[in-house]
């Protein structure tokens, strides 16, 4: 028979090597979303107990942020000295004027938070005295901000970035859908009034989700519908010209996405794919959108029976290549691969006269993906 018996988890120096990790992670959330008076505040108690230090502060390039522990009395003087620091600037050691005999902050570390090259404040540790090993810790414990907040700067970047993707590709799309959409609904105003109605709202529903300004993703669910109202309206225009299958699994449907993933590719389809069916003896186009439940992850295709494509001119379109007429292939492919990985880009089978099939798979849990 097993008896269990408690034992001490690891050396004394493997538990304060454990503390000090978790300290720091429990730093790292509030510095992630940039330096401000929120996130300083929120962090700075953590970076004290990194330090052992009476007082620390931090400040960006024009004054104090936030002040934990003794000596708050110092925080103009502090403010005084970062505002006169130069760019580029070493970390330096200062004495703090104090009248207070009683005060535990007698000198200031103050250790620059660089973020590419670029001072953006500074970590002032303030204390009796400073050694050579509290310069050494101010400096290693700066450095590490200056990295999280080098990666709030990444992620802001990334997210202007991605906004940026998404309102390129809404102008890409949107002046020939709306301008071939009008003319549909206009086409049935006086013969058929009551279905130029229903297309008129249909045309406002799909505009109002193409155009929303809050989201990078959506659900599968919501992204299908869009490309239904865009189906509606593109078969008022085709009539039995276009023919549409949809093979939907009800179970990927509350399956995050991201933000105009799958109507782009229809788009794709019809204007590549279905438009070129006039050479075709019937003249009809079949289009067809199958989602799937694959375990962990959603796989949805979108496939056409029209005149297919160099599969080199593909691939240029999928590395970024905007003299391809395709839209928003690279667009879809680029911002697939930045939510979930390269593992998950655009996979492509077509061939001249063989048609086209687009296949996107994403993960039905992902981190960093929510609604």
């Amino acid at each position: 028979m097993w008896r269990w018996r408690r034992t001490h988890l690891g050396t004394e120096a493997d538990r304060a090597t454990f503390r000090t990790l978790h300290t720091a992670s429990l730093a790292a959330p509030a510095l992630r979303e940039g330096l401000t008076n929120a996130s300083a505040e929120r962090s700075l108690r953590h970076l004290r107990a990194l330090l052992g230090t009476p007082a620390a502060a931090l400040t960006d390039t024009s004054g104090v942020l936030a002040w934990d522990g003794l000596g708050h009395h110092h925080t103009a003087e502090t403010a005084q000295v970062v505002a006169d620091l130069p760019e580029g600037a070493p970390t330096r050691i200062t004495e703090a004027h104090c009248k207070d005999k009683g005060c535990a902050v007698r000198q200031l570390v103050i250790a620059p938070l660089v973020v590419e090259e670029v001072l953006v404040g500074t970590l002032v540790v303030g204390a009796p005295l400073a050694t050579g090993g509290l310069v050494r810790a101010a400096n290693e414990v700066a450095a590490w901000v200056s990295g999280q907040l080098e990666l709030a700067s990444l992620d802001d970047s990334r997210t202007a970035l991605m906004e940026a993707e998404v309102r390129a590709l809404r102008a890409q799309i949107s002046p020939h859908f709306i301008y071939n959409s009008l003319g549909a609904i206009a086409s049935f105003v006086r013969t058929d009034p009551d279905r130029a109605r229903e297309l008129l709202l249909e045309f406002a529903d799909f505009t109002r989700y193409s155009f929303r300004s809050h989201g990078d993703y959506t659900t599968l669910s919501e992204e299908l519908r869009s490309v239904e109202r865009y189906l509606l309206l593109e078969q008022a225009r085709f009539g039995d010209r276009l023919k549409v299958t949809l093979r939907i699994a009800p179970e990927v449907l509350p399956v995050a996405v991201p933000f105009l993933c799958i109507q782009p590719l229809v788009e794709n389809a019809v204007r590549h794919g279905l438009e070129a069916s006039a050479d075709k003896e019937d003249g009809v186009g079949h289009l067809s959108i199958t989602a799937r439940d694959l375990d962990q992850e959603c796989v949805i295709e979108v496939e056409d029976d029209g005149a297919g494509e160099d599969p080199e001119r593909v691939r240029r379109a999928l590395a970024g290549d905007t003299s391809m007429d395709s839209v928003g292939l690279g667009n879809v492919d680029a911002r697939l691969r930045n939510a979930y990985g390269d593992d998950y880009g655009l996979v492509v089978e077509t061939a001249p006269g063989a048609g086209t099939k687009v296949i996107v798979r994403v993960p039905k849990f992902a981190p960093g993906v929510q609604l």
